[in-house]
């Protein structure tokens, strides 16, 4: 039985869906702030607060489930690259690299105090074209 089984489809497959919320996600975190679609972002919200979530735990367990979460795939790096990595070229990076550290540092320190309630979603405007409900999704201050 699926009872308390509850996911927005969206319309999409499983997988098309899991690469579209990850995506959103590392936007999200990046950026703090994304506009979309208000389904989206309402899909989008629940996965955001489980984050900030794991990134409160900081243990590695916590680490690798938002890892996983993300999809997150460290490519390896030259010896060469690890060199101006270290100095502080972070052109050399993988963007992923730059979300896992923003989530585990700055929205782990900005949040700790708070126990949920992560995002806001602020109402905009129809989109020109399909006329669908649009809106922006954001961490709070």
């Amino acid at each position: 039985m699926r009872h308390a089984k509850n996911t927005f489809k969206i319309g999409r497959t499983g997988s098309h869906r899991r690469c579209m919320i990850a995506n959103m996600l590392k936007s999200l975190i990046e950026h703090g702030r994304i506009e979309t679609t208000i389904t989206k972002a309402k899909e989008l919200r629940r996965h955001a607060d489980r984050l900030i979530t794991l990134a409160k735990k900081n243990t590695l367990a916590s680490k690798r489930a938002v890892q996983s979460k993300l999809k997150v795939h460290y490519n390896k790096l030259s010896s060469k690259e690890a060199r101006a990595a270290k100095a502080g070229n972070v052109s050399s990076y993988n963007t992923d690299r730059i979300v896992v550290d923003k989530l585990f540092g700055e929205l782990k320190t900005r949040f700790e105090a708070r126990n949920g309630g992560y995002t806001r979603i602020i109402k905009k405007q129809h989109r020109v074209g399909d006329n669908a409900p649009v809106c922006y999704i954001e961490y709070l201050a």
